[in-house]
């Protein structure tokens, strides 16, 4: 089987990358020429450039194929308009050259976001019957990649993966809270509530959706099924790093001016901020959480990495790639 894989030289996507190529697919990762290619060396893969910001560089990528995994978005941007461009855009632009030049596509696998649902409101876990509200312009512009793939719903088989807070080896946005702790203290804005999922289990879940016939058309959450605390999460990572953390409390209302300096740096040195408006906009809302069910009983997914477990092998990789 030959799959395309966009994003395939980040975090998720070099996973992703590397356990297809292991169970027998023929791999062809979507590269642009300024892409860092370190997370593939070794890997057995072709790559082909491209950019999914360029329809007219797409079609000679996804002929021939029989899956596409489509990974690459932004998680974090100078302006709103970069998220719609790449996310949104870029999502819509991949889908059609599928529609166009590779008709008998088995799957497009669309990795969306917790973020294009938005934050739980009521007091059960959200399902994915649930009408989305994303709450920043990244939450927005992932949801707006989902609308595209469901345009083409009719002409291309397509599933949608909305997974919670991803982490693991070569994650450098959860890796910044390892290294506050690693350093003694914390900052901390009140309590809430997230669900977790480590990067094994992710890429687990991604094949088990693309290769299955009943998966087509569907929309699933996806998590470890565990629902965390603030306070769990800290106290895990501080246990696996051995260290103690004094927790340094941050008012809600000192978020937004973090926020606002924080794109004012953006916009001046043209680089992309974790902590920016957009993200605070995520933070003031303390419940991050999916129920899975219907991952479980339509994929029979059953992730086999708790948070006590996923943190300690997360922690390890930093201590021995001399992150921390």
């Amino acid at each position: 089987m030959k799959a395309l894989v966009t994003g395939a030289t980040g975090f998720i996507g070099s996973h992703l990358a590397a356990a297809l190529s292991k169970r027998g697919y023929k791999v062809t990762c979507l590269v642009r020429k300024t892409s860092n290619l370190t997370w593939l060396d070794g890997v057995d893969v072709r790559l082909i450039e491209g950019d999914c910001s360029d329809r007219n560089s797409l079609d000679a990528c996804v002929r021939g194929q029989d899956y596409i995994f489509h990974l690459a978005g932004l998680t974090k941007a100078v302006s709103r308009e970069h998220f719609y461009a790449v996310n949104a855009k870029g999502t819509e632009n991949l889908i059609e050259a599928a529609s166009e030049t590779a008709p008998g596509i088995k799957r497009f696998l669309y990795l969306s976001s917790l973020s294009a649902f938005g934050p739980r409101i009521g007091g059960s876990l959200p399902t994915e019957d649930e009408t989305p509200h994303p709450v920043s312009e990244y939450g927005k512009s992932k949801l707006n990649g989902e609308y595209a793939v469901l345009k083409y719903a009719s002409s291309i088989p397509a599933t949608i993966l909305r997974p919670s807070v991803v982490y693991g080896p070569r994650d450098k946005d959860f890796f910044l809270l390892f290294k506050s702790i690693g350093r003694g203290f914390t900052p901390y804005w009140g309590d809430g509530r997230t669900s977790l999922l480590y990067v094994d289990d992710l890429v687990e879940g991604v094949i088990l959706a693309a290769e299955s016939e009943i998966a087509a058309g569907k929309t699933y959450f996806i998590s470890d099924g565990g629902v965390y605390s603030n306070s769990e999460i800290i106290s895990g990572i501080s246990s696996a790093l051995g260290v103690k953390t004094v927790r340094v409390r941050i008012p809600k209302s000192l978020l937004s001016v973090i926020g606002f300096f924080s794109d004012g740096i953006s916009k001046i040195t043209g680089e992309n901020i974790i902590i920016n408006s957009d993200k605070i906009r995520e933070i003031m809302y303390p419940e991050w959480v999916c129920d899975v069910t219907r991952a479980k009983k339509d994929l029979n997914f059953q992730p086999a990495v708790d948070m006590k477990k996923g943190i300690i092998w997360t922690a390890d990789w930093y201590r021995i790639h001399k992150w921390l």
